[in-house]
């Protein structure tokens, strides 16, 4: 059979087999590469079908692919095959208010429902680093998050239904637009995060909440990170629930300043910034009793005076993972290591080894990430021509992931296990990555949606 005349039946020109072409495929943002022999760009959920069962019964391999703004390879063709581009399949489908619900395709990006969604005073609250860039598809390979998730959760908590592709090319719907269920298995979460390797998303029902009416921004530094994170405790022990909690390191703090030197940030210290948010009177009063809180702890605290202050620090937080060149123009963040994630009392603990692997390898590293939800982003930067820094990252990276499973933690949070982390799955997971490989066997028999992913 003449593979590319089958797929140009079903796609017309919106195939691509010419060596540039495939080239644009193989990576996504992390060091995971592979070619693929085919990229498809479909347009509909019956032309993904189509194109899976051709790949089904041809054994060919088939990896979805968004934005390929991944970190951990879940968008890379390791074994080649056929790239499904699914970016062109972005259209928001429904907006029902009355259901508090939206209908989108998968290709959409996060911040462009959005901006459909604020005229109505609703948001999506998910909120990963790049909403200006990453599909909704995407954000439910990998169960994204961002900023927000410590008060509004998870992508996870969000999918109310997937119209799905199976292996096969069968085409199902995996919930309702019912605000609940207790008929049968929960479908839609085990698709949730599950990177392509049991099926094809090509329509998702979104749950999607009221915005809120203010936002409070409280500005704190410490004389350590680990400090920083006692203070993290401490706020939730007493009952506070910030809507975002975040961390800067002061080595994060000299990238921002570099990168805008007008942010109104501390001079010294580790940073935390506490996000409260809901009425005028609720917020005001979550963030008093935060600086109650936190203010025996710090070396300064503050409550942002502004509207556009919040919005540039938070714009900032934003790039801080990809202004690190601003330190030091010689040296590259590789993204390894840097998605680990522990229980909140083990917060402080995990900011003190990480710079003590960071001390220990002699690589320069920021700490930043969402403290509030026990995600810490470890960024290791290193000159990409020096082997024996590239040994040592590696060498380091691989201590960051074990030391989060020691501490009862994950090497992932909210990036994924791709093919970057799927060596790590078997010692956190145990028997039960078994678990998993029977239901990847279920579901795909012949191996052929995302192979070589998620150590299945």
């Amino acid at each position: 059979m003449d593979i590319t005349e089958e797929l140009r039946k079903i796609v017309g020109v919106r195939l691509s087999v010419s060596p540039s072409e495939l080239y644009c495929y193989s990576s996504d943002a992390s060091q995971v590469k592979g070619i693929p022999d085919y990229v498809v760009r479909p347009k509909s959920t019956d032309e993904v079908s189509r194109i899976v069962r051709l790949a089904y019964e041809n054994e060919i391999p088939v990896t979805a692919r968004g934005a390929g703004t991944g970190l951990a390879g879940g968008a890379v063709p390791v074994s080649g095959g056929i790239v499904l581009d699914m970016s062109g399949m972005n259209r928001i489908l429904e907006i029902d208010i009355d259901n508090i619900q939206v209908v989108v395709e998968p290709g959409i990006i996060q911040d462009a429902l959005n901006d459909a969604l604020e005229p109505y005073g609703f948001f999506f609250p998910p909120n990963p680093g790049s909403s200006a860039m990453c599909t909704i598809g995407g954000m439910i390979a990998y169960n994204a998050s961002g900023m927000r998730c410590v008060k509004y959760g998870t992508t996870r908590n969000y999918v109310r239904d997937l119209e799905v592709v199976l292996a096969d090319g069968t085409v199902i719907h995996t919930g309702s637009k019912m605000l609940k269920s207790a008929a049968g298995y929960d479908l839609t979460q085990l698709m949730i995060g599950s990177e392509g390797t049991l099926g094809i998303v090509t329509k998702a029902s979104l749950k999607i909440a009221p915005l809120p009416k203010t936002r409070k921004l409280v500005i704190a530094s410490f004389r350590s990170a680990e400090i920083a994170g006692q203070a993290v405790v401490k706020t939730f022990s007493n009952g506070v629930i910030p809507s975002a909690c975040e961390i800067l390191d002061r080595v994060s703090l000299q990238v921002l300043k570099r990168y805008d030197p007008k942010l109104v940030l501390p001079s010294e210290g580790d940073v935390i910034l506490f996000e409260v948010d809901g009425t005028e009177n609720s917020a005001r009063e979550a963030a008093e009793q935060i600086i109650e809180v936190c203010s025996p702890l710090a070396i300064s605290i503050k409550l942002a005076e502004s509207e556009k202050e919040m919005a540039d620090i938070w714009a900032a937080r934003k790039l801080v993972g990809a202004a690190v060149s601003r330190l030091d123009p010689t040296k590259t963040r590789i993204y390894v290591g840097e998605d680990v994630g522990v229980p909140i009392k083990k917060v402080p603990e995990l900011l003190r080894k990480a710079q003590e692997i960071s001390e220990k390898f002699n690589l320069p590293a920021m700490k930043y990430g969402h403290i509030g939800d026990g995600n810490l982003h470890l960024a290791l930067f290193i000159d990409v021509l020096n082997k024996d820094e590239w040994d040592r990252l590696n060498r380091a990276a691989d201590l960051v992931h074990r030391t989060a499973i020691e501490l009862g933690g994950t090497v992932s949070s909210e990036h994924g296990v791709g093919a970057a982390r799927a060596e790590y799955m078997e010692a956190q997971w145990g028997p039960a990555l078994e678990v998993m490989r029977a239901i990847k066997k279920a579901l795909d028999p012949k191996g052929i949606l995302n192979p070589g992913k998620l150590g299945l």
